[in-house]
């Protein structure tokens, strides 16, 4: 097969030390490369070598004359912000008049409509922005794509046309990206770069990335067994040296220094151990005896206070245990729920349309990120979080906390502004879990996370004892963590029973309605076990008594009979007589 790139002894130096050191890979016609490492290891920088955007510090790359590259970044020049959609199409081929006919037919391609083609560009969604910078690169009319994380920020539904793109593109591509779903289903080969390092397997991410954990564990094996040579070795140098020294015999002395070049020799041989991630992501929650954590009922969700309905909730309920996903199109109003939910917890509103239990401990990841203060030194800017454990209350706790979190001592005065996005994430992430919940409301809390933070976060979620409200788009977190689906469609919050339904509602195009899962209050549809059914069934009798317990103007009879009938539908499931 035709090799279209390939690099020797690839380095590069930053103050930091190096980031790339003597890679040496070839890209051949038709490989569909993933691209994965934790955030800062140089993945951005490594197609910035290979584009020609940046140099070197040492190495050779070699680039076919049969290689035309097209480099997509991960956001639009500033220069396009004004330009219309259609003009910042145009731009790259605007000298080449034979090649307008193109953009024409791109617009279709890339799922574009006429109307749209005059939006500006500062005015489109994130999945849009991707589409353009594809339509982009696509009308050079390249053979090899570099894409730097272009999922980022995108919805699902932006998300799953991205990967059927991919999936029908016949050229060769390097993808960077943190999510593991898309890589497997996209990639057959996977580069990690890791330790300034880049490990090439011919698998898609999944596969490469257990193959490199046996690896590691092979070669902690390796280096165990090497050490324990080279200790053997420097004692009985020692013992010979000191023999030699103490009877006067250069015969020993000479003995000794031969052993110890040949200690030297197996040190520099010993197989390399990977220093491992500095941090693990982990939340503390804790279960809270009540029936319902939060409680939605005929609840208009706004923007602001005085903007248009963006969807309407019926009545749904979130209790202890529910991790619930949230899922719709970007800007269908997933996070200004969560916020709506914030905002009344911090102003402790009494409202009949959004209920909270008075004696739950409700946590909030903003992914603006806003709830760290900019002025507060990193060990300031722990406090809120820390004040509700003592053991993390002290000043000197918390500063064992952030070394323990990456961020070593000398970086404690820095404030909270000068952090990149990833670091600023990692201190909330850090703060949430110095601190204990009984219910957590995360807005996209893997924007800024590496694939390893993705899947950590999916484990602390599954084995988080409290409940949870999670925006996100990431399936792979969402399935694993998540136990209940909502979904914003088409003015309004609807649950499904599962993920897989859940991204059908997403995704269909042709405007018929599916049938959504029964809702919490009418959920016998979703239950199938025995157990959980008369759960539910106690549950509902629970509900219907305490109502009915109630003054008669107090009392919902339209609540009443939604009850009565489920009570009755699970009577009749689990064959018991009325």
């Amino acid at each position: 097969m035709t090799t279209l790139i390939s690099t020797q002894a690839l380095q590069l130096d930053t103050h930091d030390g190096f980031l790339s050191h003597e890679l040496a890979f070839t890209l051949r016609q038709g490989d569909r490369i993933g691209l994965i490492g934790h955030n800062g290891c140089g993945k951005s920088t490594l197609l910035g070598l290979l584009s020609g955007t940046r140099e070197a510090t040492s190495g050779t790359i070699h680039v076919a004359r049969a290689c035309r590259l097209q480099h997509v970044e991960q956001h639009l020049p500033a220069e396009l912000a004004s330009l219309s959609l259609y003009d910042a199409l145009l731009a790259p081929v605007l000298e080449q008049p034979e090649l307008h006919w193109r953009v024409d037919s791109l617009l279709a391609e890339l799922g574009f409509d006429l109307e749209t083609a005059q939006v500006p560009v500062h005015s489109l969604s994130g999945g849009q922005h991707t589409r353009l910078l594809l339509g982009r690169a696509l009308l050079q009319e390249p053979n090899v794509l570099l894409l730097d994380e272009p999922s980022n920020h995108l919805d699902l539904p932006s998300l799953l046309w991205l990967e059927q793109f991919l999936l029908s593109w016949c050229g060769a591509f390097i993808l960077v990206s943190h999510d593991q779903r898309l890589l497997d289903n996209v990639a057959t080969r996977s580069w990690i770069l890791r330790d300034s390092r880049l490990y090439d397997f011919d698998l898609p991410c999944g596969p490469a990335l257990a193959a490199l954990a046996e690896a590691d564990l092979a070669a902690a094996a390796r280096h165990a067994a090497e050490q324990k040579e080279i200790d053997r070795l420097s004692a009985s140098s020692a013992r010979l040296a000191l023999w030699g020294r103490t009877y006067d015999n250069e015969d020993l002395a000479r003995k000794a220094k031969t052993m110890q070049r040949r200690i030297d020799k197996l040190k520099d041989a010993q197989s390399f151990v990977s220093d491992g991630a500095p941090w693990r992501l982990c939340l503390r929650g804790k279960a809270l005896a009540a029936d319902q954590l939060l409680a939605l009922d005929e609840l208009d969700v706004r923007a602001v206070p005085a903007s248009p309905v963006l969807f309407q909730v019926g009545q749904l309920w979130l209790k202890p245990g529910d991790r619930i996903a949230l899922l719709g199109a970007n800007g269908s109003g997933k996070s200004s729920l969560l916020r709506l939910c914030w905002q009344a917890v911090q102003a402790q509103e009494e409202r009949a349309d959004l209920r909270y239990h008075k004696a739950a401990n409700i946590g909030y990841y903003d992914q603006s990120l806003r709830q760290l203060a900019d002025t507060a030194d990193l060990s300031d800017a722990l406090y809120p979080f820390a004040v509700q454990n003592e053991a993390a209350r002290s000043q000197v706790a918390r500063r064992q906390a952030l070394i323990a979190a990456g961020f070593p001592y000398a970086r404690h005065g820095q404030t909270v502004a000068t952090l990149s996005g990833g670091e600023r994430a990692r201190l909330l992430f850090l703060g949430l879990s110095l601190a204990s919940y009984h219910l957590l409301l995360l807005d996209e809390p893997s924007n800024h996370l590496d694939m390893q933070g993705k899947a950590e976060l999916g484990q602390a979620l599954l084995g988080f004892a409290g409940g949870c409200l999670l925006v996100s788009h990431e399936r792979d977190l969402i399935e694993t963590a998540c136990n209940r689906f909502w979904v914003v469609a088409d003015g309004h919050l609807e649950e499904w029973p599962d993920a897989a339904s859940a991204y059908a509602r997403l995704s269909a195009e042709d405007g018929q309605a599916l049938t959504p899962a029964a809702r919490v209050e009418n959920a016998s549809a979703v239950l199938t076990d025995i157990d959980v059914q008369l759960e539910r069934l106690c549950e509902l009798e629970q509900l219907l008594a305490e109502d009915q317990a109630r003054k008669p103007r107090h009392q919902k009879p339209s609540s009443q009979r939604t009850w009565q009938a489920e009570m009755e539908r699970l009577n009749q499931a689990l064959g018991i007589s009325s």
